[in-house]
């Protein structure tokens, strides 16, 4: 019972709130930039290989939330659908960049700038509570895993961000990206599958760094789950939350 009337009272303060930014009301658009605008830059940054871009694509998600409120009658939650728009606009950038970005190199991480004032990457992405070393590695690491990341296709690499990343609930990813809570745990597996097959080598190269044995230490080569094997997947799963 006692859920249920959270849920109601959430709803109901979501109804408030569309209903303030229906009407133009410039805290409500203040709010929603607050709520929502780092959980969306990070969800597109994934997607895309630019943080330019991704900062491009987050402002562009918000203006077309602004322009397409009137639009909103609640038949899902207003973070399902800020999510689909960018989702659809991160898969739209990442389209353009393969076909007219794809050679070119980010020199620095860019400061973003307009109206929105999100902060730049490295403010969004490195502890500045852990040691220069620490920093060093986790860039390092947080580094290779979106890139290999970015590598895993579609569906199933959006799956994994939403779950593993973003922490939504099965049921939330469902919503968003519109399929049974049955082929979201399906692609769930497949991508995380994908991901791992693509670290696993990257994790035995700095096998030391993270704390794993040695290429000679390790026992002799056999089927695939062997102890190091093992904490090798192990470390897989752990660096896939560093990002």
């Amino acid at each position: 019972m006692g859920e249920l009337a959270g849920a109601i009272g959430i709803r109901t303060q979501e109804s408030a709130i569309v209903a303030e930014l229906k009407a133009g009301s410039e805290d409500a658009y203040a709010w929603l930039i607050g709520e929502f605008h780092q959980p969306i830059y990070s969800l597109v940054y994934r997607s895309v290989a630019d943080p330019a871009d991704a900062a491009d694509t987050t402002q562009e998600v918000f203006l077309k939330v602004f322009r397409g409120m009137k639009h909103f009658h609640g038949q899902s939650s207003l973070k399902t659908w800020i999510y689909r728009i960018a989702l659809h606009e991160a898969s739209n950038r990442r389209r353009w960049w393969f076909r007219h970005k794809a050679r070119e190199t980010s020199i620095e991480p860019m400061q973003t700038s307009g109206d929105l004032n999100l902060p730049a990457v490295k403010d969004t992405l490195v502890d500045e509570g852990e040691s220069p070393f620490d920093c060093v590695v986790h860039e390092e690491v947080r580094v290779r895993v979106e890139e290999e990341l970015r590598q895993v296709p579609e569906p199933y690499r959006t799956t994994v961000i939403l779950r593993d990343l973003e922490e939504m609930r099965y049921e939330e990813i469902a919503e968003i990206t519109e399929v049974s809570l049955g082929t979201v745990k399906s692609r769930l597996t497949r991508g995380r599958a994908a991901l791992k097959r693509r670290l696993l080598g990257y994790a035995r190269e700095v096998g030391a760094q993270l704390g794993l044995e040695s290429l000679e230490e390790q026992e002799p080569q056999g089927q695939f789950g062997t102890k190091n094997e093992a904490r090798i997947e192990t470390k897989i799963e752990a660096l896939s939350q560093v990002s």
